[in-house]
């Protein structure tokens, strides 16, 4: 979908329902980061996008100033803890504070685990867990220092029934489960919320990174056999950080068509074996079920 479609479609939240407030979302120069940053410029809050592409921040921080949002751009690297505490510090300075970190950054390739490198996998996780935790930790410090409430929505993925052929990104995203809900009790003396959504097969532009037959699992993941959009996810980020949503925290809502209840996506194609032998799967003959 294009800038245009995110900025015309419905939403549930009322108009400036983030009025006068600070949202900083990582990863926004594309993909889920994006629409949810626009979602957040239709919702009159004060934007601060983060990522390691200056040219998509760039495009995304001249759409969203479109729509008459107040936005500054940063090129960043989540890993690097120094870049982080700089990023904040030029927040505080440009606007006076935050309200709401959206942790959307993050990034993973497909190939079996068998085969992933220590640097492969380190670098994974450096993003999707390590990073996280350094921009979860520098907004606690900085609610905790001005003594003002804060939220947090880190956007995972649906991984409750593993992600085969990404473990790397599949451990990262758990660990960010329940550092989640273990940061939510310790925070919540300090009036901070924190929550996760995590996505199931989601179009967005990456999809075009994978091959047909990959894509087609995408679709087969989940009992609506269809794959969700970046607004779906866009929209639960919003509810999540909102007032609306203040009585919420340590929690994760899938928004993932139902795929929990249902099949795992294959990020390079379903495996021969697999492909070959589901059809073929039989109970024995001799064997008798009984169901109770």
């Amino acid at each position: 979908m294009s800038d245009d479609d995110f900025a015309q479609r419905p939403t549930a939240l009322r108009e400036g329902a983030f009025a006068g407030k600070v949202v900083l979302v990582s990863g926004g120069g594309s993909g889920i980061g994006r629409a949810a940053a626009i979602l957040f410029a239709r919702l009159w809050a004060r934007l601060v996008l983060c990522g390691r592409d200056a040219g998509k921040l760039e495009s995304a921080g001249t759409c969203l100033a479109r729509l008459g949002a107040d936005v500054s751009t940063h090129a960043m690297s989540i890993r690097s803890p120094e870049a982080v505490e700089t990023l904040f510090a030029e927040v505080v300075d440009r606007h006076g504070g935050l309200d709401l970190l959206v942790n959307n950054a993050g990034g993973q390739f497909a190939q079996a685990s068998i085969d992933i490198r220590p640097k492969g996998w380190n670098a994974v996780v450096d993003t999707n867990l390590n990073g996280t935790f350094y921009m979860m930790q520098a907004a606690a410090r900085h609610w905790r220092d001005v003594a003002r409430p804060g939220c947090i929505v880190n956007v995972v993925a649906a991984i409750w029934r593993g992600m085969p052929q990404v473990a790397h990104t599949c451990a990262a995203r758990a660990g960010v489960v329940f550092l989640s809900k273990t940061v939510a009790t310790e925070w919540a003396p300090l009036n901070i919320r924190v929550n996760c959504v995590a996505p199931g097969t989601i179009r967005t532009e990456g999809f075009g990174n994978y091959s047909r037959e990959a894509r087609a699992s995408f679709s087969q993941a989940n009992p609506t056999l269809r794959t969700g959009d970046a607004w779906d996810i866009a929209q639960a980020i919003a509810y999540l950080g909102s007032d609306t949503a203040g009585f919420i925290t340590g929690e994760t809502l899938n928004v993932d068509g139902g795929s929990q209840n249902w099949g795992d996506p294959w990020f390079l194609g379903r495996p021969e074996y697999f492909e070959l032998n589901y059809a073929e799967a039989r109970l024995p003959e001799n064997l008798e079920v009984q169901v109770q």
